[in-house]
């Protein structure tokens, strides 16, 4: 099996991509992660804003490169996360889909 597409770690659960999420942007936004509920919207409930969702974006990709090949967060999916709901569920949803089809995206 060729390296780029063979997983050396075991797949994410959705609670450690949580656990990822609020880790990331509690560091972020200088606020403890017991703060960020999954529910919470992004800017009404945490007073994040564009930059903070960038850098949020960075930083999972950067975090998530080492288990998923590729690993990215399309710009035009960006303005549908609202939520931190929202954003582990399409999270979760790439790296569990990608745990099988790693090198089926172009």
């Amino acid at each position: 099996m060729p390296s780029e597409t063979h997983m050396e770690q075991s797949p994410m659960t959705r609670d450690d991509v949580v656990a990822l999420v609020r880790d990331r942007l509690a560091d972020i936004l200088e606020i403890e992660p017991e703060q960020i509920k999954e529910g919470d919207s992004f800017a009404d409930d945490l007073d994040a804003d564009s930059l903070a969702l960038i850098e949020l974006v960075e930083a999972l990709e950067e975090e998530l490169a080492d288990r998923t090949v590729g690993f990215r967060i399309d710009d035009e999916d960006l303005q549908d996360l609202k939520t931190v709901r929202d954003a582990v569920d399409y999270v979760h949803g790439r790296v569990e889909g990608d745990a099988g089809s790693a090198g089926d995206r172009p």
